[in-house]
């Protein structure tokens, strides 16, 4: 009797935690629909991942983690090199994984006797390559985006915004300052907030090559739903949302702290404040020391994420902290779906909005660079689910500022009812029948045709 046919997904996400993440929770969401998945990570990125995974104690041994099979290539960094210039990161993996990832396929193919042989490459962003080795394998492509669509389709719209004049090619930034719309119905964006005007000139120049790429993957798939960015869709028949992904498995290169789960269960509901600015923000040592003393103030719980690897932040003196609990990594998900958290300061990294929206949390937005800019206008502007902070003269969120904007938040009930319509909504999506099930549904079906 013949064999049923079913989706391979090969995923590869570029080796930072807001890509491996969605990529993990992807992975799951197609293995529990029967899909078999091998993820490629490189070989510091899985040692970083088992390390934390072995230290918490939380590798799964399910069915459906049963169907994810983990593979390696190296970065082409030396074991001692420091893997926090991103560019020379880039670069490297560029140079070193492309030539290798053809025998890595075909051995990947040879398993089970060559049954049910990869039918579809999945990449993140600058890993747009391996869509390229994909396709002269005569293997299917797809872009599995780690921030929003609205993101996506601005960066896929630089060589229309170089056109007209808004973007000067020699330097990848704004002509000048001004609102702009891709198209008509969408919210204004600063053009000097635009995703890329925070990073390197090299890396501008890198992404109008990789847009071209990713031209190859035949969908470009979205964490987030229709109704969340309707105007985001409109510009590329590629776009298709299958978000939101609501499944507690997710990867770390941090032991989570798992305790503060339990601290969380000694506190009234709505009540605790919880901090984190995802992987890759740095805060100035002068704006944490205002952070810590506006907690002081505000006198409420809170849950504060202050990763291993940020160095050289130092406690003030006067800040006791008696209210609350520093963690160096926390389980977000568990956390933003506890029925004690009151509201959530973040950075505003696409994984973090979306994990906010879908637990119906009330947001305070203290974005940091690239997307989190165009993430906290629409929580703030056009969802209406959260507030921002604002600067004084020296550009620091002041302890006042802090305690004042936490305590408006906390006092407005039509954020807390939009935040929770807001998560039904989301969630609505994902059931059965709901248009982003049908689109994964009709996505997994493509993908084995």
């Amino acid at each position: 009797m013949a064999k049923t046919q079913t989706s391979h997904f090969l995923v590869i996400p570029f080796p930072v935690l807001g890509h491996v993440n969605p990529f993990m929770q992807f992975s799951h969401v197609v293995a529990k629909h029967g899909c078999k998945v091998t993820f490629l990570n490189t070989e510091s990125s899985q040692k970083r991942a088992n390390q934390a995974a072995s230290a918490s104690a939380s590798a799964s041994s399910d069915q459906t983690a049963a169907r994810i099979n983990f593979v390696t290539l190296p970065d082409g960094l030396d074991p001692e090199d420091e893997r926090n210039d991103p560019l020379k990161f880039l670069f490297s993996i560029k140079t070193s994984m492309p030539p290798l990832l053809p025998k890595l396929i075909e051995e990947v193919n040879e398993l089970d006797g060559g049954e049910n042989k990869i039918s579809c490459i999945v990449v993140s962003m600058n890993m747009g390559w391996a869509l390229e080795v994909g396709q002269k394998m005569g293997i299917k492509g797809a872009l599995l985006f780690p921030g929003s669509a609205t993101t996506l389709a601005c960066t896929d719209s630089m060589h229309r915004l170089i056109d007209e004049g808004i973007i000067d090619p020699q330097n990848g930034l704004p002509t000048k300052k001004q609102e702009i719309k891709l198209c008509p119905d969408m919210p204004s964006m600063d053009s000097s907030r635009l995703p890329w005007c925070t990073l390197p000139k090299p890396f501008f120049d890198h992404l109008l090559q990789e847009m071209q790429t990713l031209r190859l993957g035949s969908w470009w798939l979205c964490n987030t739903t229709h109704q969340l960015e309707p105007w985001a869709f409109s510009l590329s028949p590629k776009l298709l949302p299958i978000g939101p992904f609501i499944d507690q498995t997710t990867a770390s290169f941090w032991q989570e702290d798992t305790d503060c789960l339990q601290w969380l269960d000694h506190h009234p509901p709505k009540s605790v404040i919880y901090i984190s600015f995802g992987s890759l923000a740095v805060m100035d040592p002068t704006q944490f020391t205002e952070l810590a003393l506006g907690l002081d103030l505000l006198q409420k719980p809170f849950l504060w994420v202050v990763r291993p690897n940020n160095k050289g932040l130092v406690y003030p003196q006067e800040f006791k902290g008696c209210k609350g609990k520093i963690v160096g990594w926390a389980p977000q998900k568990k956390v933003l779906a506890h029925p004690t958290i009151a509201c959530f300061i973040s950075h505003c990294g696409w994984n973090s909005t979306m994990e906010g929206v879908y637990s119906g949390v009330p947001f305070l937005c203290w974005p940091f660079f690239t997307d989190q800019f165009q993430d906290k206008a629409y929580v703030c502007d056009v969802w209406k689910v959260g507030m921002g902070f604002e600067k004084d003269e020296n550009g620091i969120i002041t302890r006042g500022e802090i305690k004042k904007k936490v305590e408006e938040l906390l006092a407005d009930e039509g954020i807390r009812e939009r935040s929770l319509k807001l998560k039904e909504m989301t969630l609505n999506n994902v059931d059965e029948g709901g248009q982003s099930s049908n689109n994964l549904n009709m996505f997994i079906n493509w993908a084995k045709e």
